[in-house]
């Protein structure tokens, strides 16, 4: 009996990804998982997401950041020196004024921070009922009881005690709300019907109603966001041209109108305020003591805390004339650091716009652009002589907590914009890097 043939055994083949390349490296065994001691997870997990909030962000990021602080903090000494000697008539202690100054400014930086981390997206949810809420808001001021009128303005809302401004709010929610809509129609701007019926329309309407309770100083800085907007959005100057003319009649009609506005413009144009006029006259007060103060102030300033004109002889030195006080107590250099460190803002503004990818992100910060450095610009302005007083604060310095929480929170709406850049900028040089290689392990495999 034969004995069958024994077969070979088969060969046994190595996975391809076993076989190492020629020229590759050899691969390395993975480390065995060093103990970790008890608690320790605890701490790291603490450190990385620690690290995540001061985490390297790019260099506009940082220069907005840091001039909204600096100018945050100066404010703070600002508003003590100015506001001392009237908080102490008030029975609330010479740190009255500054403490509720420093409370809002504890709530707005930390709220700043928060909202730089929110996507682009959660603008684009939250831009309709922001307006709307502001504008019910506004209506409770006009329409009922409950609004409240301060030097002849009724832009206040009074609440249980608490009074605060639903205008500020307003123009925090045009800020958001006419990035995304002029986003939206970025492929139609050249239709008139897709620019004036939402934009002069909806927004319009808002500004009417801050209007309404006579506030023009805020109306016109309102107005300058809407036709700000536009402009950096790319509508053509021809179809701004109408509603522009359009707003400056009604401006001359509301001013004509108003018995305290006529006052004020006849102030400015020097009627009673000459002493050998008589008396001067109560409208012409406060310009004349804001422009003596500065002049007082000199090159050097006469010292932090030693100004004459807030012993109750400028009214409003911590707010609407902050800048007086400055003047005098800081001189010339003091109010030129001031000037300076607002051209820096609006240089961290236009750098943000530059290098932004998104329509939404460019419109917003164009409007906190024309905002804040123009808010600046008429503060500034009323207090040397150029424009009559029209009784706004100046950014990010007077006293006013709604107007800082407002400021602080567009800032961190455009710190947002910053954020969400360098994230997709990132995201898209990962995703070309995870394409090179996986072309390059395909060439391979071939």
């Amino acid at each position: 009996m034969k004995t069958p043939p024994r077969l070979p055994a088969p060969r046994q083949v190595a996975p391809r990804s076993a076989a190492p390349r020629l020229g590759s490296p050899r691969p390395v065994a993975a480390a065995a998982p060093a103990p970790v001691a008890p608690g320790a997870g605890a701490g790291t997990s603490t450190r990385i997401h620690f690290g995540r909030v001061f985490k390297v962000e790019s260099t506009s990021y940082f220069l907005l950041l840091g001039t909204t602080l600096f100018l945050v903090v100066f404010g703070l000494i600002m508003v003590l020196s100015s506001s001392s000697v009237d908080s102490y008539l008030e029975n609330t202690g010479f740190f009255g004024t500054v403490l509720r100054q420093g409370g809002f400014a504890l709530i707005g930086v930390p709220v700043m921070l928060m909202i730089s981390h929110l996507p682009l997206k959660f603008w684009q949810r939250v831009a309709w009922p922001m307006l709307i809420v502001a504008c019910l808001m506004q209506c409770l001021v006009v329409f009922t009881p409950l609004g409240y009128e301060i030097a002849g303005n009724t832009n206040w809302l009074s609440i249980a005690g608490v009074q605060f401004q639903p205008s500020e709010a307003i123009k925090l929610a045009l800020v958001v709300w006419l990035g995304v809509i002029l986003s939206q129609k970025q492929n139609k701007l050249d239709d008139w019907r897709h620019v004036y019926i939402p934009v002069f329309g909806v927004g319009g309407g808002a500004v009417m109603l801050v209007l309404i309770g006579g506030d023009l100083g805020t109306v016109m800085i309102m107005a300058g966001i809407l036709f700000g907007a536009l402009f950096f959005a790319g509508v053509r100057l021809r179809m701004l041209a109408f509603p522009l003319a359009v707003g400056a009649v009604l401006a001359l009609l509301m001013a004509v109108t108003s018995s305290n506005r006529m006052t004020r413009i006849l102030s400015f144009m020097g009627a009673g305020c000459e002493e050998l006029d008589g008396p001067i006259s109560a409208a012409c007060w406060q310009p004349l003591h804001g422009t003596w103060a500065l002049a007082s102030g000199g090159v050097f300033g006469v010292g932090l805390g030693n100004s004459k004109a807030k012993w109750s002889w400028l009214p409003a030195a911590d707010n609407d004339y902050i800048f007086a006080i400055i003047g005098e107590e800081l001189g010339l250099i003091g109010a030129v650091v001031v000037l300076f460190m607002f051209i820096l803002l609006a240089f961290a503004f236009l750098r943000i716009m530059r290098t932004t990818t998104s329509m939404q992100a460019r419109v917003s910060t164009a409007a906190v652009l024309v905002w804040l450095i123009g808010q600046a610009f008429v503060n500034i302005g009323v207090v040397l002589g150029v424009f009559p007083v029209l009784g706004v604060p100046l950014p990010l310095v007077s006293a006013g907590g709604t107007a800082l929480l407002t400021t602080l929170g567009a800032i961190g709406i455009v710190l947002s914009f910053t954020r969400g850049d360098r994230s997709n900028t990132a995201r898209s040089n990962t995703d070309r890097s995870n394409t090179s290689l996986r072309a390059a392990s395909s060439g391979d495999d071939q």
